[in-house]
Parts: C-alpha cells; sequence; structure tokens
C-alpha cells in the first residue's frame, strides 16, 4: 500500500503550516519525518490520518483500518493492565500469551499485571508503542514515539519496532537526530516537502 500527499495546504488563520506538501510513502519502507519542534510535523501526520481537514490537496491510498498510530499521548485505558490494552484493539479474539510475549520483550514482567495507571511514563509509552505494533495494520504512524525513553530503552525500542514491522510502512515523526540514526532509515525534510 503505498500513500501519497498531493498538493497538502493547511493554515491556521494567518499562519500557514503546509504548503503544496507531496510525498510518496511506499509500501514496506521506513521513514524518519524530520524537522524542528512546531514545524508541522503532527500537522501533517493528522491530515495524513484524516484527523485535520486539509485546506487543499488530497491523500490517496490510506484506507480506513489499514493503520495504526502511536501518538504524542499515550491514549491507553489506565484501570487496565498492559495485556488488557493491547487486547483491546485486536481483531477476534486475541492471544493473551502472544501479548504477553511481545510486551515482555521490551517491558519487565512485573510490569504486565499492574493497571497502566501504575507504570512509569516511560512503560507507558512502550505499551503504546508494543500496542500499535501488535495491530495488524499496514502501515503505522509515530508522533514523537521515544520521548522520555533513555538511550538504552530507545535502542531496545526500536530493535523490537523493526523487527515487527515486516512488511508494513513505517512513518516515524521525530525532531531527534538521534532517533534517525538508530532507525537507519530515509529521512524526510518536512521543509523540502514544501512546494
Amino acid at each position: 500500500m503505498s500513500v501519497e500527499l498531493l498538493h497538502i495546504e493547511k493554515s491556521f488563520g494567518q499562519q500557514r503550516v503546509l504548503h503544496d506538501v507531496n510525498f510518496t510513502f511506499e509500501k514496506g519502507r521506513v521513514y524518519c519525518l524530520m524537522g524542528p519542534s512546531g514545524s508541522g510535523k503532527t500537522t501533517l501526520l493528522r491530515v495524513l490520518l484524516g484527523l485535520e481537514r486539509a485546506d487543499g490537496g488530497s491523500v490517496r491510498g490510506l484506507v480506513a483500518g489499514d493503520v495504526s498510530v502511536v501518538f504524542q499521548e499515550d491514549r491507553l485505558c489506565n484501570v487496565l493492565t498492559p495485556v488488557e490494552n493491547l487486547a483491546l484493539v485486536i481483531p477476534g479474539r486475541a492471544s493473551r500469551r502472544r501479548l504477553r510475549d511481545m510486551l515482555s520483550e521490551i517491558l519487565p514482567e512485573r510490569c504486565l499485571d499492574k493497571s497502566v495507571i501504575q507504570l512509569s511514563g516511560g512503560q507507558r509509552r512502550r505499551v503504546s508503542l508494543v500496542r500499535a505494533m501488535a495491530f495488524p495494520s499496514k502501515m503505522v504512524v509515530m508522533d514523537e514515539p521515544f520521548t522520555g525513553l533513555d538511550t538504552a530503552t530507545r535502542r531496545t525500542t526500536i530493535e523490537f519496532i523493526l523487527r515487527y514491522i515486516g512488511w508494513g510502512t513505517l512513518l516515524v515523526s521525530t525532531h531527534g537526530e538521534e532517533d534517525a540514526e538508530l532507525l537507519g532509515v530515509q529521512r524526510v525534510l518536512l521543509a523540502e516537502l514544501m512546494g
């Protein structure tokens, strides 16, 4: 599934955020959307996902249900355990054993039976990341996914993501060069996408 951004325009009042953005995300590739904070990366992702209406242009190739997302905020159900949070988004009956196994790759075993409100910010972030990878999607979109993770945890988490992305497309938004280096993938500079 290739996803195309065609002549995307977006302003908020007099502030033009996106101007004539064009790009094709090819199936099975990993991309790192780069730009400083406040440059419009989150706005572009929200337009791509249909959460924000563009003032002009279009998005082609993205089908509802074919994408999973990691937002800047974790968006977890606080009263549920990490395993229960994953089970919520998996269609049909999910194997709890498989979900536990996935989570335990980047989360301490002792965390798996606690409600997520009892977990640290970094642990909740990892639950969100595993949830996105567990969902059977063709594209995964992550907005600043490694915030709050130390270097060692970030490295382990990125290795986990790259292992599970398979033939899917991955788009990671970040302003951190270290993230791009650890991902070892094509950098897409937002400023260069604008006409």
